[in-house]
């Protein structure tokens, strides 16, 4: 087993892989890695990462989602021992581009459903029995993770904050199913679930039937494994919310990553929504 992290939450080892899928998180990691004296072997996935990354790490290897054997293959070589998984991969991207090897065809055939926990948990199963050890996504940057409280000079409504609570607890049953982490109420209503389709469409379909009335709430699953699929807010979120008429958003204290926290926050200011951050505890 690779060694243990050190008093800064750096690997002890001075090498990290990035298992990269979209957006700008594996950006932010590669740079937060870099800044410690940490060298970054990545694995970047084709059609999905973006290509600047290749200029923040040392090395990388662009490859096709389930060639397990490849990624592995890569690491070893570059003698890694520890991992993290930053970054999301599109579901729809399961139905239309995956070449699995045949490591990927045994981990899916041993599988009772493809949720997203149940995938992630076997492929990091996978890798720690090759050695190479999985580190939670926020290890390096626990800075990004959502501060407690109203982040925005307009605080949710009462009626909001009606359906802040009920969409929590509706949102944390979707989650136990495997289903999604968001759900947009209006009015006491569930307009909206996320399903394979992500958050922003979820966001869009819920505001198109709210009309302006629409609540958005992102919870992190009952009992999440946060070395991945931690959920995500940023600029684009409060954007895809002004755009179809969504009013307030509620995340999960402590377990949601923001990016640009200030920009999202202004840009909250200047739609009129309120942002609010929760503790939650999973039952």
């Amino acid at each position: 087993m690779s060694s243990p992290t050190d008093h800064s939450g750096a690997p002890a080892q001075r090498k990290i892989g990035l298992i990269a899928g979209n957006g700008q998180f594996p950006l932010i990691f590669a740079r937060a890695a870099r800044d410690r004296g940490l060298s970054v072997y990545a694995v970047a996935h084709i059609g999905e990462t973006v290509e600047e990354l290749a200029q923040q790490v040392d090395a990388i290897q662009w490859l096709h989602v389930g060639q397990i054997k490849k990624l592995i293959r890569f690491f070893k070589r570059s003698g890694v021992g520890v991992a993290a998984m930053i970054g999301g991969i599109r579901k729809t991207r399961m139905f239309t581009d995956v070449r699995p090897d045949t490591k990927a065809i045994a981990l899916f055939a041993a599988m009772r459903h493809t949720h997203d926990d149940g995938i992630l948990r076997a492929f990091a199963g996978v890798l720690e029995k090759s050695g190479i050890r999985v580190l939670p996504s926020t290890e390096l940057v626990p800075e990004l993770l959502a501060p407690e409280g109203c982040w925005t000079r307009r605080r949710p409504s009462r009626a909001e904050r009606d359906d802040i609570e009920l969409g929590w607890k509706l949102a944390k049953d979707i989650g136990r199913l495997g289903i999604g982490q968001c759900v947009v109420m209006g009015g006491g209503s569930v307009l909206a679930v996320e399903a394979i389709d992500g958050t922003d469409a979820t966001i869009a379909r819920g505001g198109g039937l709210g009309r302006g009335n629409a609540v958005v709430v992102k919870i992190c699953k009952p009992n999440q494994d946060l070395r991945f699929d931690i959920p995500a807010v940023g600029v684009e979120t409060i954007e895809t919310m002004a755009a179809h008429g969504a009013t307030a958003l509620a995340v999960e204290a402590g377990r949601t990553v923001v990016f640009d926290r200030e920009k999202m926050v202004a840009a909250a200011d200047r739609a009129g929504i309120a942002v609010v951050a929760l503790k939650g505890v999973d039952d």
